[in-house]
């Protein structure tokens, strides 16, 4: 009996001590002549959050999209249909490589990627049902747009591989980081006279001696072009970022532009806003 009591005793010990297991779910892959996709969802949260991904599977040879995929090619869109109890807030975006120059120049992914998506429940009963229409841009050496519809239940007390699980924590980890002291953007100006961006940043020490990398997603109708770099001093870059504008609104004011700072292994991202 005490034998039996020591036992449970170090079982109980033993599971505290673990740390806890993330459980997901997986809908079936809907395939297309350069790869696949399909969602990965787990279970809500208690403030009802459904953390999940758009994973795709690309074939040798074959990309996908960035948020701003450049002139021709199509970003990954997603779609809920309201009635499983679920709505999307959110789509995040692992940082992309160039392809390509002048304007066939785009952005995107060359191996399998994941997006984590950032669901809410809005139902009040226990399960939810995401059913998702996802469509996107894959390309060799033309864009093909790739739209299919996906279902994943997710029950109450039903769990599935705790391998979907690592997939979505491993996609979230690879999202940039925040800005912090010493990888951040110090100053953010339009020079709207050149159509430029102007901008000056600090990479981390342990990059400052390699070239860094630019993306920038703005709101429709608001184009960038191929940064130009500046002479590096340390830690300190600075590079002008060409900008085109349609429409007779020849100005960034009020519109939310996204860049993603590649330096090294890292990556950052941040919102820059201009009055």
């Amino acid at each position: 009996m005490k034998m039996a009591q020591r036992i449970a005793t170090a079982s109980l010990l033993l599971a505290f001590f673990l740390p806890a297991q993330s459980y997901g779910a997986a809908s079936e892959w809907v395939t297309s002549p350069g790869g696949a996709f399909r969602i990965v969802a787990s279970h809500p949260n208690p403030g009802g959050i459904i953390p999940a991904i758009l994973e795709v599977r690309l074939n040798p040879g074959w990309k996908t999209y960035w948020r701003d995929p450049g002139a021709s090619g199509i970003p990954p869109q997603v779609t809920l249909d309201p009635s499983g109890g679920v709505s999307l807030r959110s789509i995040r975006f692992p940082v992309p490589k160039t392809f390509g120059e002048g304007p066939g120049r785009y952005t995107g992914y060359d191996a399998p990627v994941a997006f984590p998506l950032i669901l809410r429940k809005t139902g009040n009963g226990g399960d939810v049902t995401i059913r998702a229409s996802v469509f996107l841009g894959i390309c060799e050496d033309i864009c093909i747009p790739v739209q299919g519809d996906v279902t994943l239940a997710l029950k109450s007390g039903e769990f599935d591989n705790p391998l979907d699980g690592a997939r979505i924590e491993k996609a979230l980890s690879a999202l940039p980081e925040q800005p912090s002291e010493n990888f951040r953007v110090v100053t953010s100006k339009f020079d709207a006279s050149a159509g430029m961006l102007r901008l000056e940043f600090v990479v981390p020490p342990d990059a400052a001696a390699g070239p860094a990398d630019l993306f920038l997603a703005g709101p429709s109708g608001v184009f960038f072009g191929a940064p130009v770099f500046h002479d590096a001093q340390g830690a300190e870059r600075r590079a002008d970022v060409p900008v085109k504008l349609s429409g007779k609104d020849k100005n960034v004011a009020g519109k939310p532009i996204t860049l993603t700072l590649r330096a090294g292994s890292r990556s950052m991202e941040t919102t820059l806003a201009f009055d």
